[in-house]
């Protein structure tokens, strides 16, 4: 007690001298100064209150999670954003993938406005047929094979590796770097003019598929894109290691050698026939395997008789080509027979038919003297 009125007495003296530094006549005044204790708290529980209820305000709305049940926020200022067109969000409700909806895919049906072209197609596989060498096949180990034993030089060649990135849907016990590929001899075995179709995946192939060509002595002229669909299977495919997205197409890098002109060399190139688009359906996990519509691009495309396709396998052994590669199970390539089959003409015949129907490019203009 003593102690307390110790405490009070210092109080009291030190606040007469407050009031007497301050000018005040008396303590009562120096409460409205400074404001008692009680009005402190008072302010002070008034202002904690005040903030507490703007704080309650706040935290429903930044605590509430937006809702998405299309694209349309992510759409905005873009063509896609009808909303008939989200397919974006049709692949994450059904998991199928947005080609599964273009229409007239198949050959039947996608030349049925236009007969003309359906036409020139029937004539051109006519003839290429016609001209077609027998099925040739070869069974070697590429990394070991010396490819200018192949004693031909090739018009068009299709070259299909079992590339390391196809570890994680493909069952290849030999998937082969970009080195590797690199180091085949391609520029050997081409002719002075032709071209060659480089399948590069759906990753860092684009860079180094075109450094290939570029070694090879080729230009990269086209990209033919294999856009997928999953009629059949749906949500079947892994992710990459470090993937987060699925990819729904892959590349193919063609490039050219020899100076080739549409509006000139109609006796050896026919352009503008096909489109750079192959959509077909994706492979099952364990298949490698490419859309075969390619081949058939290439017999169009260029008239050149003498076709090559590497890392081929049986199911791709077909007449007019010579499919070499390890996963080919048996052989029947002999130089000698093979080259003699070009003796008489290494290039399809056209006709006037097809030179009618078929798409050209308008002659180039002569300067004028």
């Amino acid at each position: 007690m003593q102690r307390l009125e110790e405490l009070r007495a210092r109080s009291a003296a030190r606040r007469k001298k407050i009031s007497a530094n301050l000018g005040l006549k008396s303590e009562d005044e120096l409460n409205s100064v400074l404001n008692s204790k009680l009005d402190q708290q008072t302010r002070s529980s008034k202002n904690e209150a005040s903030s507490l209820s703007e704080v309650e305000e706040e935290v429903p709305a930044a605590k509430q999670v937006p809702k998405y049940t299309d694209s349309s926020t992510f759409l905005k200022g873009t063509n896609s954003l009808n909303p008939h067109n989200d397919y974006c969000q049709n692949y994450i409700d059904t998991g199928q993938y947005p080609a599964n909806y273009i229409r007239d895919v198949s050959m039947e049906k996608r030349f049925a406005e236009y007969p003309k072209i359906k036409e020139l197609i029937d004539k051109k596989s006519e003839v290429t047929q016609k001209s077609h060498c027998p099925p040739t096949y070869l069974n070697v180990d590429l990394r070991t094979y010396n490819l200018e034993d192949l004693n031909c030089q090739f018009d068009s060649i299709v070259i299909d590796a079992p590339l390391e990135e196809y570890k994680t849907t493909a069952l290849s016990d030999d998937n082969w770097k970009w080195d590797d590929i690199m180091k085949l001899n391609i520029e050997a075995i081409s002719a002075p003019r032709g071209f060659v179709f480089l399948w590069c995946g759906s990753t860092a192939g684009l860079a180094f598929g075109r450094q290939c060509l570029q070694k090879w002595g080729f230009r990269r002229c086209e990209d033919i894109c294999w856009i997928k669909t999953n009629h059949t299977r749906v949500r079947q495919k892994p992710l990459e290691p470090t993937g987060i997205f699925n990819r729904l197409k892959e590349h193919c890098l063609m490039g050219i050698k020899g100076i080739i002109r549409r509006a000139t060399d109609g006796d050896f190139i026919h352009a503008n026939i096909d489109i750079d688009l192959l959509i077909d359906e994706e492979r099952e996990v364990g298949n490698d395997e490419k859309p075969h519509e390619l081949l058939d691009i290439v017999e169009r495309f260029c008239l050149g008789r003498r076709r090559l396709h590497l890392f081929g396998r049986d199911s791709y052994i077909r007449p007019g080509w010579l499919t070499v590669g390890p996963r080919v199970t048996n052989s029947n390539f002999c130089p000698t027979v093979y080259k003699s089959h070009f003796k008489d003409n290494p290039l399809v015949v056209t006709t006037e038919e097809i030179e009618r129907l078929r798409p050209k490019s308008p002659p180039m203009k002569r300067p004028k003297r």
